[in-house]
């Protein structure tokens, strides 16, 4: 699996799954999915798991994950797409799973675990009963497809008898929840049945549901990420705000035991890189800026700098155009790739604004030159930015070259398995940092699924 475009692409591509009624799925880039859940089935749906992946390819993730048979996975293989399909069911809105679930319904895709999924979300979703009341019909479908509509309304008029837990319900419906004793109310208002103490007509009742939808999803897979209405030098994170301080003159005592505190939170959110990265870090002069921007995207580079020095096994740094303290004079990164080269390293990391102005080419060129040279060592473009906004049409040195901005410290989250996805060192890297994430996601979910059995 190519992992840097994989990535890219779900972190790009946003256009919806389109479920046209009596047409067929537009699904505009399912050769690519299919094509990386073929070869690593678990790679790949860790992968949607990624910061910043974007909810319609977490959707797409997802529809591949329950569209595709398990045959010849062992459990471990098995285990994890399941897990992820769980997590992916109460982390995305609730309009895009049943956009999914309808999906696998027009695909005639129906595997014990699209089973066990769609069950437990049509049955044991959060928001189940208000999903219910709005999107009835939908949900009905989706329930049918999932047991078979001669056994989904076996199920369905037996509970309307009465039966809540006999061998034909526990062997049809029940083995396939967590939490089975909810599941009885939720079929009957699935079938229509009237709900005690409700007495609106239809049409009261309908708009009832509407308002009553739920559009959020109740497990973010994302933290939400707050991002200040005027950007400053001093509110791009805490690493870079402490370093802009000290930059300035401030009071060093206090603020260095601070920054090696944030710091080290910042890198304890990552497993260690067990490889070697050599980072060419610009330091010239349009790294310092001026004005109310002094400081800004240089202390930004160095918080980079510092999250990774305590995250790579060995970091190799190479400075271009002064130091971080003393930036001077013009940037010559070409020169500093191929100093950093020199260091055999797994990968190369370029942190720079973007000027390069004292060989303006130079790095296009070298870029180029290098795969002809032999040399196979990725290189990689990290844009040093002021916001999220800024005007790269100048700033570009090197379009060859893979590039992502960051101009915030929660840009880290994003930056680095992409990185690290270049080289073949960052493979078990990412693997093991998405496994966590998995991890943290289950636990949560675990809270969300205790909390409707209780």
């Amino acid at each position: 699996m190519d992992t840097p475009t994989l990535l890219a692409h779900l972190q790009n591509h946003d256009t919806p799954l389109t479920l046209p009624r009596g047409g067929t799925l537009h699904w505009d880039d399912a050769d690519l999915h299919r094509a990386a859940h073929t070869l690593d089935p678990e790679g790949y749906a860790l992968a949607g798991l990624a910061p910043g992946v974007r909810p319609w390819q977490r959707a797409r993730v997802l529809l591949q994950i329950l569209a595709a048979s398990q045959a010849g996975l062992d459990e471990r293989a098995r285990a994890v797409p399941a897990r992820v399909a769980r997590v992916l069911t109460l982390g995305l809105p609730p309009a895009y799973v049943i956009t999914v679930l309808l999906a696998l319904r027009r695909l005639r895709a129906n595997h014990k675990h699209t089973t066990r999924t769609a069950l437990r979300f049509v049955l044991e979703h959060p928001d189940a009963d208000a999903l219910i009341a709005a999107r009835r019909p939908a949900l009905l479908d989706c329930f049918e497809h999932a047991l078979g509509k001669a056994a989904a309304r076996g199920c369905a008029r037996r509970i309307g008898e009465g039966d809540t837990g006999s061998e034909y319900l526990r062997r049809r419906l029940l083995r396939f929840l967590t939490a089975p004793a909810a599941a009885p109310a939720r079929v009957r208002a699935l079938y229509g049945a009237p709900q005690p103490g409700r007495h609106d007509g239809p049409q009261d009742a309908r708009q009832d549901a509407l308002r009553a939808v739920p559009h959020e999803a109740p497990l973010p897979v994302d933290a939400p990420r707050e991002r200040p209405r005027t950007v400053t030098a001093t509110n791009r994170g805490d690493i870079a705000a402490t370093l802009v301080h000290l930059y300035r003159g401030g009071p060093s005592e206090d603020l260095y035991a601070a920054l090696g505190r944030y710091v080290a939170a910042a890198a304890a959110a990552f497993p260690r890189f067990e490889g070697t990265v050599a980072l060419v870090l610009d330091a010239s002069a349009s790294m310092r800026g001026y004005g109310d921007r002094e400081w800004a995207v240089l202390s930004q580079a160095a918080a980079l700098r510092m999250v990774l020095a305590q995250v790579c096994a060995r970091l190799e740094v190479v400075e271009a155009g002064g130091d971080e303290r003393d930036p001077r004079g013009a940037t010559d990164l070409a020169t500093g790739v191929l100093d950093a080269l020199g260091t055999a390293p797994d990968l190369v990391a370029v942190v720079s604004d973007g000027y390069e102005n004292q060989f303006p080419g130079d790095l296009a060129r070298v870029a180029a030159t290098l795969p002809r040279a032999g040399v196979t060592t990725p290189v990689v473009f990290c844009h040093a930015l002021f916001t999220g906004s800024d005007d790269l049409a100048l700033r570009t040195p090197a379009p060859s070259l893979p590039h992502r901005g960051f101009w915030h410290q929660d840009d880290f989250a994003e930056l680095l398995p992409w990185m690290f996805g270049h080289c073949a060192a960052g493979a078990p890297w990412l693997r093991t940092a998405l496994r966590a994430r998995l991890d943290d996601l289950d636990r949560r979910a675990d809270v969300l699924t205790t909390r409707l059995a209780a």
